[in-house]
C-alpha cells in the first residue's frame, strides 16, 4: 500500500541501494568518539574511562573528541568527514539530543554511526538492541557492523526519535528546567509533563496533507513518532494502514485536540498507564510523507519545534518524511528489533 506521497519500489532494488552505500569500515582505523561532556550523570572523565577500558580490552584505537553543547555540532561535522576518509565511525557519546547531532552529521556524510548512551530514556539505543549500560554498549559496538535504520527528517533536520510541534516543545523547555533545578530522573520529567499539560492552553490551527488527503484542524500538539519503543510505552501506536510500522516502513502521527482540565487529568493518567491511544482528544494515524501549514500571527514566519529532545525555530511550512537514505549504525548482528522486549517504564 501507498500513501501517494512517495513512489513504489521493489525489494530488490531497495537491497541493492543498500548493498551499494554500506559504509566502509576498517578495524584497523580508530574509532571517532563524540563525547558531550555535559550529557549524562557522570562526568566526563568516567566516560573517557569507560571508553579506553573497552578499547584496551579488544586492542582497539579509538580518538576521544570532548566538546562542550555549543561545539558538539561543529566537532560532529568534522568528526563524520574523517571517519569518511578513514574508513571508519563515528560514535556519539550522550544522550537523544547529542546523538541527534551526531546523526546528523553521520547521515549528511555517508559514514557510519556507534552509540554509547547516557540519556534519561535511551529509546533510539533500547529500540536497536543497544545495551544503556555504557560499558556493555562500548564493548558491543567493537564487534558491531553498520545496519540501516529509518531516520525522518523536519525540513532539513534528521531526528531518530520525534520529532513535533505546539505544547511538546513547551515540556521539553519545561523539563529541561526542571532537572536544573531537581536533577536528572524520570519522576522529574514525568511531574514537569504534567505541569506542562495542565496550563496548556494555546491551539494550533494546522492545514495538513498527507499524499492526497487534506485537513484544517485544531490541536495543542502534532507528534510525529519514528520509534516504536517509544509509541508502545505510550500506549499509542496508531492503526496499521502502512507497510511496516514506525520506524521501520513508516511513522506515526498523534494530535491532541484542545480539551480541558478534567479532560486532561483523564489524559495523564491515560498515558501513565500506557494507554494513551484510548483517550479521548487523541488521534493517530500512519504516514510516509506530511506537509503542515500552521496558521501563524501577522509577521511570523516561523513555528517552534522539537525533535529527540532539541527545540528550536523553523520556517514554515513544515515538511516531515520518512527519508529514502538510511543513517547506518553499528549494530551487534541480530540485536535490532527490541521494540518488544521488556524494559522499564519510561
Amino acid at each position: 500500500m501507498n500513501d501517494g506521497s512517495q513512489p513504489e519500489s521493489s525489494g530488490t532494488d531497495s537491497a541493492q541501494r543498500s548493498a551499494m552505500s554500506v559504509p566502509r569500515l576498517d578495524p584497523a582505523s580508530a574509532l571517532l568518539f563524540v563525547i558531550n561532556d555535559a550529557a549524562g550523570a557522570l562526568d566526563v572523565d568516567a566516560k573517557r574511562a569507560v571508553i579506553q577500558s573497552a578499547l584496551a580490552a579488544k586492542g582497539r584505537k579509538g580518538e576521544l573528541l570532548t566538546c562542550r553543547p555549543a561545539e558538539l555540532a561543529c566537532v560532529a561535522t568534522e568528526a563524520a568527514a574523517a571517519a569518511v576518509a578513514r574508513g571508519t565511525a563515528v560514535v556519539a557519546v550522550g544522550g537523544d539530543g547529542s546523538l541527534n547531532t551526531v546523526a546528523q552529521a553521520a547521515h549528511a556524510a555517508g559514514c557510519a554511526m556507534g552509540v554509547i548512551p547516557y540519556g534519561t530514556f535511551n529509546y533510539f539505543a533500547r529500540t536497536h538492541g543497544i545495551p544503556t549500560e555504557p560499558a556493555a554498549a562500548a564493548q558491543q559496538l567493537l564487534e558491531a557492523r553498520p545496519m540501516p535504520v529509518q531516520v525522518g527528517a523536519i525540513n532539513d533536520r534528521v531526528f531518530l526519535v520525534n520529532a513535533s510541534l505546539g505544547v511538546y516543545p513547551e515540556l521539553l523547555q519545561d523539563r529541561e528546567a526542571y532537572k536544573a533545578r531537581f536533577g536528572r530522573s524520570r519522576w522529574v520529567a514525568f511531574v514537569a509533563a504534567c505541569a506542562t499539560l495542565l496550563r496548556a492552553q494555546r491551539r494550533l490551527r494546522l492545514h495538513i496533507e498527507t499524499g492526497s488527503t487534506v485537513r484544517d484542524v485544531q490541536t495543542l500538539t502534532l507528534f510525529v513518532g519514528n520509534n516504536r519503543l517509544q509509541l508502545q510505552q505510550f500506549g499509542a501506536e496508531p492503526e496499521d494502514t502502512l507497510p511496516g510500522t514506525p520506524g521501520d516502513g513508516s511513522m506515526a502521527a498523534l494530535m491532541l485536540r484542545p480539551i480541558g482540565t478534567l479532560s486532561m487529568i483523564g489524559l495523564m493518567l491515560h498515558g501513565a498507564m500506557g494507554r494513551l491511544g484510548e483517550a479521548a482528544g487523541v488521534e493517530g494515524f500512519e504516514f510516509h510523507h506530511m506537509v503542515v501549514k500552521p496558521t501563524l500571527a501577522p509577521g511570523r514566519k516561523k513555528v517552534m519545534v522539537a525533535f529527540d529532545g532539541e527545540v528550536a525555530r523553523m520556517r514554515a511550512p513544515i515538511d516531515i518524511r520518512v527519508l529514502d537514505k538510511p543513517l547506518y549504525l553499528l549494530q551487534a548482528t541480530g540485536a535490532a528489533g527490541t521494540a518488544n522486549a521488556p524494559q522499564a517504564a519510561a
